[in-house]
């Protein structure tokens, strides 16, 4: 979960195992790796164990790589 004071119109939401608590309700979340906004209708990917979003498959795969110590190929 982001610990930084939320945006204007940012949720904030615990990631779970296929499905989102809304905890704070919002229009959008921050992305873990790229920082962009992604609106609550469009977020497809997140971690529960870390408790990120991530805007795109590209950003889940380079947080998993991170997280795993794999390099970019």
């Amino acid at each position: 979960m982001n610990m930084h004071a939320p945006l204007p119109g940012q949720a904030v939401l615990h990631y779970g195992d296929g499905d989102y608590t809304i905890m704070r309700p919002g229009q959008f979340v921050i992305c873990a790796i790229s920082g962009r906004q992604i609106p609550l209708d469009a977020l497809r990917y997140w971690n529960p164990h870390t408790q990120e979003a991530y805007a795109s498959v590209a950003e889940a795969t380079e947080a998993w790589r991170r997280l795993n110590g794999q390099k970019r190929a």
